[in-house]
């Protein structure tokens, strides 16, 4: 950033009132250099398999990787870490958790030994205004996220954090909480949302899970609706989710991989481009579907 723009935003924060933003941009300055704005990421993860076989899914991941190229650090926000209150890893060396049960012993010899980043983790802290945020070393990286971005990034040499997801909040919150997130986009630090848009295990045909394109109408048409909203910006519709119909209420029926979507779409700013991939239902009432936001 030129010294005379960053002096104004420095300037502008100060006359808000935002003297906590002022030392978070400050000390964001000083550990991380200023980038071109990096894409932000939903990713449909999908089975815990996912981790180690090679399919389309997989596949999209890893292109994605490609395309993205490597980022200084990975901020995730993963479907399979609620908390009460908002928490981030903060540990040297998160451990690999295998937070699933009944699959093969190859999955669960998975290691994915990404370092974590003590600092951004306090940085992030300082960054978020709209509500407290604690730093922890009593989690890791859980398989929302290890088991996507191991095929992104399989040297596991990219620092990765986790924000957790306060299951006490509704909708309209993460939704903000996401928007305070910008700043890290400009620093090399990709976010990544990762759960899945339709999500119901209730009701999934395990005898389709192999053949992908199989859906109930239901989730059929809550998958339709839900990628025309992305596509069209409709967020109004995408957070209040729970008023659009009983499509949206089976496809929806708890909100842990849901919400990650909304962290996404609150970061997302009018020159962004989104695209879709990975677009496929699976099992009658699961979608692989996952989003890139990126700059136009």
């Amino acid at each position: 950033m030129e010294r005379n723009q960053f002096l104004k935003t420095l300037s502008l924060l100060t006359l808000s009132g935002g003297t906590m933003k002022l030392n978070a941009l400050t000390r964001l300055t000083a550990e991380l250099k200023r980038t071109d704005p990096l894409p932000i990421l939903f990713l449909g993860h999908g089975s815990p398999m996912n981790a180690i076989e090679d399919n389309e899914f997989t596949r999209g991941f890893r292109a994605m990787g490609e395309q993205i190229g490597k980022p200084k650090a990975i901020l995730c926000i993963s479907a399979h870490w609620e908390t009460r209150g908002t928490f981030i890893t903060g540990m040297t060396h998160p451990p690999t958790i295998h937070d699933f049960g009944g699959f093969p012993q190859a999955l669960y010899d998975v290691q994915y030994p990404a370092p974590g980043s003590p600092e951004l983790a306090q940085v992030t802290k300082e960054l978020v205004e709209e509500t407290k945020v604690e730093i922890t070393d009593e989690w890791g990286l859980d398989h929302g996220a290890w088991s996507v971005i191991l095929h992104m990034y399989p040297e596991a040499d990219v620092p990765v954090i986790e924000m957790s997801m306060d299951y006490t909040k509704g909708p309209h919150f993460h939704y903000d909480l996401g928007k305070a997130l910008n700043a890290l986009r400009e620093r090399g630090v990709l976010i990544i949302g990762s759960g899945n848009l339709v999500h119901n295990l209730r009701m999934v045909a395990w005898d389709r899970l192999d053949a992908p394109g199989f859906a109930y109408d239901w989730a059929d048409e809550a998958r339709s609706k839900i990628n025309q909203w992305i596509l069209s910006d409709n967020h109004g519709a995408l957070i209040d989710y729970q008023k659009q119909g009983r499509a949206l209420q089976l496809a929806v029926p708890t909100p842990d991989h849901y919400l990650p979507l909304l962290y996404m779409l609150g970061l997302k700013n009018n020159r962004d481009e989104v695209q879709l991939f990975n677009d496929k239902p699976i099992g009658g009432s699961l979608t692989m579907t996952s989003v890139m936001i990126s700059p136009s």
